[in-house]
């Protein structure tokens, strides 16, 4: 895993996955507008590298946990199969093996307009800050019992 990689935001870090090609268990869906994870691989695949920690997490939970607080929304699978072979032939495979899709859609993330990744911030929560006070871009996630 690259060092520069490691820096990036999560935004970053998630769509650098996607568009490297370098994961079978997450792929851009529905034509670059949702990316698709295959839950059981991914866990194995990204979640579980030993020393290459890709997210600050090992824990499927605490990754859907940080989409949801950068806007992703999950989504039903009850839209039209992929027109492109690649993912097309990639939801196939996944679902002939009874694996769970998880689909996940952000306005701000989507493969054919690159400059809307910008725009993907996280959700902090509401403080009182002075009328000086810089915006805080990422706060770590509370680990709950």
């Amino acid at each position: 895993m690259e060092r520069e990689f490691l820096s990036l935001r999560f935004p970053q870090k998630l769509w650098k996955m996607l568009e490297s090609g370098n994961f079978r268990s997450i792929w851009w869906s529905e034509g670059g507008k949702c990316v698709a994870i295959n839950k059981d691989l991914f866990e194995i695949e990204v979640l579980g590298r030993e020393g290459q920690q890709v997210f600050h997490t090992q824990k499927i939970k605490s990754f859907m946990r940080q989409l949801n607080a950068y806007g992703f929304i999950k989504m039903q699978r009850n839209f039209q199969r992929s027109a492109s072979l690649p993912e097309f032939l990639a939801e196939e495979a996944a679902a002939s093996a009874h694996s769970q899709i998880l689909y996940y859609y952000n306005p701000s993330f989507n493969r054919e307009h690159p400059m809307l990744l910008e725009t993907c911030r996280r959700r902090g929560v509401l403080t009182e800050r002075g009328p000086d006070a810089k915006e805080v871009e990422e706060r770590p996630l509370l680990k709950l019992g």
